[in-house]
């Protein structure tokens, strides 16, 4: 597989001009935009705005969603492949190198944009308007490196990518609720797909359910469906893995049937410690003090 370690590389690989500053790139193309005709990785981000009329974009393996005028986020040694694409408008690319970001804020930051994460079916899809809003600044950026590059450039850059990276945040909670009221809430589908991992006997062979398994049950990567439930109901996937699984084991300490560490076991915690401290993070009370308060109560 074709790995670019410097943008030179890419640019020369696909018969673009090489770029103005060796660790950050623009590419902008309408109609055929060539680049990379086999799968390829690179040490750098990419981030990208297309309206596709043809062609596939593979991410991760998986079909990138860009039926509409949409965003892609590209993290280093992503496995990536462009095919036979045609926009049907204007489009750009951004390629930013990790070392662009040393020493910067942002540097830290970008970790936190989850979007880089996200896989099939995912891409950020914007309205006129949001379009217009990230258009500009993407001429601002473009203005900033087609000038005469001097202390304050890759500030001013890093700086209007940051607010491209915000923006693209919002867009994508504006996105997460219109796509909840069109496709159903999704944590009802989370909590029918955690049932069934219980009721299918998964505990048994797999153990404990986590959260790339449940993701993949519903066709997401793991970031866009912890955001997903985030937006819905304020905790992430594997909070609600862990509020499931410690309701599971109130309901089975209320019988005098297994000790606390048969529950444990059963429930797929091989390590005890670590049940009894999520079960005191989650009610308060440990283990043993919840099963002597139910003991305690009248019958």
């Amino acid at each position: 597989m074709q790995h670019f370690k410097s943008l030179a590389e890419m640019h020369r690989y696909n018969g673009i001009a090489l770029p103005e500053n060796p660790l950050f790139s623009l590419v902008r193309c309408g109609g055929v935009c060539v680049l990379g005709d086999r799968e390829f990785t690179t040490d750098f981000y990419m981030i990208g705005m297309k309206k596709i009329k043809s062609g596939v974009i593979l991410y991760g393996r998986t079909r990138y969603d860009h039926d509409t005028g949409s965003m892609m986020f590209i993290k280093p040694r992503q496995v990536i492949e462009f095919k036979n694409l045609q926009h049907e408008e204007d489009s750009f690319m951004i390629f930013m190198h990790e070392d662009f970001l040393n020493g910067h804020a942002l540097h830290k930051e970008i970790n936190k944009y989850a979007f880089f994460e996200y896989e099939t079916n995912e891409a950020l899809h914007l309205s006129p308007q949001e379009e217009k809003v990230i258009w500009d600044l993407y001429h601002r950026i473009d203005a900033e490196y087609k000038n005469n590059i001097d202390e304050f450039s890759r500030d001013i850059i890093l700086t209007h990518i940051d607010s491209m990276l915000k923006y693209s945040r919002r867009f994508y909670k504006r996105q997460f609720i219109n796509r909840t009221e069109l496709s159903g809430k999704t944590i009802s589908k989370f909590n029918a797909a955690l049932t069934a991992y219980f009721n299918d006997g998964l505990l048994d062979t797999q153990g404990l359910p986590t959260v790339s398994a449940l993701a993949s049950q519903l066709n997401l990567s793991s970031r866009y469906l912890s955001d997903l439930l985030k937006q819905e109901t304020g905790k992430t996937a594997l909070e609600l893995i862990h509020i499931y699984l410690i309701n599971e084991a109130k309901d089975r300490l209320k019988s005098d049937d297994q000790s606390i560490s048969e529950i444990a076991y059963a429930l797929g915690f091989e390590n005890l410690p670590y049940f009894s401290k999520l079960f005191k993070k989650e009610t308060g009370i440990s283990p043993n003090q919840f099963k002597k308060e139910i003991a305690s109560r009248p019958a």
